[in-house]
């Protein structure tokens, strides 16, 4: 069995959702919609699917299993009820939805009609985070306490990264790139106990042209099982992206940019050379992620197999599960509430960027990627 596909929307982030579908075992690309229909054209042609300029033309013609849309995140309720009302499965791209209040009617909408949908989240899949995620599981630190986050070298406001319009935004081009590691986050630590939990500050370190209101931001909430969970984002040059996992028994350190992990579960105070072993178990955490990616390259470029692929690019990892769970009738991997929760996050830290003078804070209203 496999499951029948299309994408919506022919943007960059297209090409991710379109390679992957077609490569994956699990799934027949049979189309790509976009309003640009010489756009549409041009990747049906690349991709050898069907083009089409209207969407409700292409659910009429094609008998589809999962959608992806990849539009502007202003038409995502509406493609996604629609998809979902048609008993499709459908996974959107992050932001969601435009604010957590779209987000909570398109749960509703997904509990409504015991429907499939998910958001992509796809650093979720990262082998880093991947491996963090199952020694948590397995009790390696014990009862989680704590999840901290430094994600360094985030994009500048005012850089032409996306496109033009992200300078619409308060935080530009910084602002739209805050769910990777609001979800990262959400992911290890769990979400918030509450809403009104959740805290947030920002700063402005330089100035632009465009006003921006904010070019580095912090959050912290206490999750549902009383885990600390706090995350510093800011605009730089040089990429440094960390987080630190504590439990009763150790900890966990996770370079993002390096894709290691390392454990942490020994008394490093208790004496000069117990101190020394940190750093040595600080190096063989590094040198043992770094062959573990080397082989993991290695095989990809030596086997020509989805497996392979698959677990070096963390958007194929989310088609891969995603589709394995809509198969077996099981739930998302990525459920809507994770999408929901992040804009939450998000306008919690978008209220923190307001000056006194400039009023109550506007729902977010950007395009996706």
């Amino acid at each position: 069995m496999t499951l029948k596909t299309a994408v919506v929307g022919g943007g960059v982030v297209s090409d991710f959702h379109l390679s992957g579908l077609k490569k994956c075992p699990k799934t027949d690309l049979v189309g790509i919609c976009d309003l640009d229909e010489s756009r549409a054209r041009k990747k049906a042609t690349e991709y050898d699917i069907g083009a089409y300029a209207d969407f409700e033309g292409m659910l009429a013609r094609e008998d589809l299993d999962w959608i992806h849309l990849c539009t502007p995140v202003q038409t995502h309720l509406d493609l996604a009820r629609m998809a979902i009302e048609d008993d499709i499965a459908v996974q959107i791209e992050k932001p969601v939805t435009t604010s957590a209040a779209e987000a909570e009617e398109l749960e509703a909408l997904v509990e409504e009609h015991d429907a499939k949908a998910s958001v992509v989240h796809n650093h979720n899949y990262d082998p880093a985070i991947r491996k963090a995620a199952r020694l948590i599981d397995a009790g390696v630190i014990g009862e989680l306490r704590s999840v901290n986050m430094l994600y360094a070298g985030e994009t500048y406001p005012d850089e032409v990264k996306r496109g033009a319009w992200a300078f619409d935004l308060p935080g530009g081009e910084f602002e739209e790139g805050l769910p990777h590691p609001i979800y990262l986050v959400l992911k290890l630590g769990g979400y918030p106990a509450a809403e009104d939990g959740i805290q947030a500050q920002t700063a402005l370190t330089q100035e632009y042209e465009q006003g921006f209101d904010y070019d580095s931001a912090q959050f912290q909430y206490t999750s549902g099982d009383g885990v600390l969970c706090s995350g510093t984002v800011l605009a730089s040059d040089i990429p440094h992206k960390t987080l630190t996992v504590h439990g009763e028994r150790g900890s966990l350190d996770i370079d993002v940019v390096s894709q290691s992990v390392t454990v942490l579960d020994k008394d490093y105070q208790a004496s000069p050379k117990a101190r020394a072993m940190m750093n040595v178990d600080h190096i063989l955490g590094r040198v043992r992620g770094t062959l573990e990616n080397i082989v993991a390259v290695g095989k990809r470029s030596y086997y020509d197999d989805w497996e392979y692929e698959r677990d070096l690019d963390s958007h194929y990892y989310q088609i891969d599960v995603e589709a394995e769970a809509i198969m077996n009738g099981d739930p998302m991997p990525v459920p809507i509430e994770e999408g929901t929760w992040t804009l939450r996050v998000m306008e919690e830290i978008r209220r923190a960027a307001v000056r006194p003078d400039e009023g109550e804070q506007i729902a977010l209203n950007t395009d996706s990627l």
